[in-house]
């Protein structure tokens, strides 16, 4: 049930506040949507860290998880036997980092990504002398202009390279696209999909992700699995693209104003080490829940300024909800969220284990 006056009064703040009832609904509503176009969902845990979380939408269908770093998924896995699939998309490059992938992929299920050669080698380094191969998909740039190989072509010839290297088996292609870059993922997928598959290898997996444009992910036909990772919380910068409404935002971070310097000005106790410095294309640092007026103007690390064209009406001791910018940053700046709903009549601590996890 929803957290009451008396409940809120409560918590010590800042305090990270986790809706499992509404998380609960985001999960279920893009599985339903993967479901219904025989999209395989393996959601990324960057935005939540949890397992718990990730036990949910394992439960509700997902086929894995996917991490960005090795000590995350190191993280994960320990957190929870129910997590036995992982993907890191991730180029994992240094001796130290290839020792650890190596135990890890004796206790589970493991893939990882390469753009490049000099990737693979590493990884074929590492795993030339294991008894089971590690699958590794090429990561391909569609679009967003970050990693991957930059065309068909080369998808192609790198994909032969991890077929034929020690160790390594070839496991599929993987890209994260800009939002709404299906007809793009689609061109490119399609093509080095039938390059390799001409060349006799086969393509098991076409993996894709982006909550912006999850709902429209099977436009882009090629693609056979799925990575959403800010739908199971959503945040402002998904409200402002239309993607969902503020009743979908599972998690929000809960303030008190600490000073009321003038008639519509007040200080909270949230500042860039709560609320993020990131904007995202937005005005301000965050949603004041039911008090569309007020601005976030300004941060600094301990401190948030809110703002009104008209008299704040807040006084000293009074707790506001704010629906972060970015969820994903939240979370990796506390060590603990406060979890509610899911039959829960109060507010629990869950330790963030993958928090800080960037090796």
């Amino acid at each position: 049930m929803p957290l009451s006056t008396e409940d809120l009064a409560m918590i010590d703040t800042p305090a990270v506040l986790v809706d499992l009832d509404i998380a609960g609904r985001n999960i279920a509503r893009f599985q339903h949507y993967a479901d219904g176009h025989g999209l395989r969902v393996r959601p990324h845990i960057k935005t939540h860290k949890l397992p718990v979380i990730a036990e949910m939408q394992l439960a509700a269908g997902a086929v894995g998880i996917t991490c960005q770093k090795v000590s995350e998924a190191e993280a994960m896995a320990a957190g929870s036997r129910a997590i036995t699939d992982v993907l890191i998309t991730y180029n994992i490059v240094g001796a130290a980092k290839l020792a650890r992938l190596r135990t890890l992929a004796g206790k589970l299920t493991l893939s990882v990504v390469a753009d490049s050669e000099a990737v693979a080698a590493g990884l074929s380094d590492a795993f030339r002398s294991e008894r089971h191969p590690l699958r590794v998909l090429v990561e391909c740039d569609t679009g967003a202009n970050r990693c991957g190989v930059p065309t068909p072509e080369a998808a192609e010839i790198l994909a032969a390279t991890i077929d034929a290297a020690p160790g390594l088996s070839f496991g599929g292609l993987m890209t994260y696209p800009p939002a709404g870059g299906e007809a793009a993922v689609e061109r490119f997928m399609a093509e080095a999909k039938a390059r390799i598959e001409a060349r006799g290898i086969a393509v098991p997996v076409v993996t894709s992700g982006g909550t912006p444009s999850m709902m429209t992910a099977a436009e882009a036909p090629t693609t056979s699995e799925y990575r959403p990772g800010t739908y199971v919380y959503n945040d402002r910068s998904l409200v402002s693209r239309g993607v969902c409404g503020w009743d979908d935002c599972a998690l929000n971070v809960l303030a008190t104003v600490v000073s009321v310097p003038s008639e519509n000005r007040a200080i909270i106790d949230s500042g860039s080490k709560t609320l993020t410095s990131d904007l995202l294309g937005l005005t301000g640092y965050g949603h004041v829940l039911g008090r569309d007026d007020i601005l976030i103007d300004q941060l600094s690390e301990e401190h948030g300024r809110l703002v009104s064209t008209g008299p704040i009406g807040l006084a000293v001791g009074d707790k506001v909800r704010i629906v972060p910018n970015h969820a994903c940053v939240v979370t990796n700046m506390v060590d603990t969220v406060l979890l509610t709903g899911d039959g829960r009549t109060g507010a629990e601590p869950c330790s963030v284990v993958a928090r800080g996890k960037i090796v």
